[in-house]
């Protein structure tokens, strides 16, 4: 599980060179995959929010990919520059066959960063279509904060478990992408 965050560090922005390198990635791969995490968040939230570090996790990209696509995702992404990085997990039997691709991006001058994305294997996942992508439902992906995410001290997390805990769908709101109060 995530680390408390400081909260003195509460309006640290995202960098958004790294948030438009995963947004292009993400257009191309749309069709072929799932996306969890941090991102699925991002994309659960209203567009054009701030991408404020402690409400969504974009470190990495988590997507699930159904095994009839993974050699697709896996073309896409060797065509985009990403390159197999080797994990200790490579060597751990897991239901998911997890795989992990980086690139290293230089964009104006500035200091260069990763686009690392976390590669799953899964066909049982209840999704959801939000702002053009398709997501983990909230549910299922709160599930997974046991075992396969560990930011679950996010706004979005913190905020979509107690949305959900009254009923409440947290898709589409506001609240997933706002500095608590």
């Amino acid at each position: 599980m995530g680390a408390p965050h400081n909260k003195n560090r509460y309006g640290e922005l995202w960098n958004q060179n790294r948030i438009e390198e995963g947004l292009k990635i993400l257009g191309l791969l749309k069709d072929f995959i799932v996306i969890s995490g941090g991102w699925a968040w991002h994309f659960m939230s209203v567009p054009n929010h701030k991408e404020y570090k402690h409400a969504h996790d974009h470190k990495d990209i988590d997507i699930f990919v159904h095994p009839n696509n993974v050699s697709k995702v896996m073309e896409i992404l060797l065509e985009n520059h990403f390159e197999k990085v080797w994990t200790r997990y490579d060597y751990l039997y897991s239901e998911e066959n997890f795989r992990r691709y980086e690139k290293t991006v230089e964009r104006n001058g500035e200091k260069p960063f990763r686009v690392t994305i976390d590669f799953f294997e899964k066909t049982d996942l209840k999704t959801e279509n939000c702002n053009g992508f398709t997501v983990v439902a909230p549910a299922m992906l709160l599930s997974f904060y046991s075992n396969i995410h560990s930011s679950d001290k996010c706004w979005a997390v913190k905020k979509a478990k107690e949305f959900l805990e009254k009923g409440i769908n947290p898709i589409g709101r506001k609240e997933l992408s706002e500095i608590p109060k």
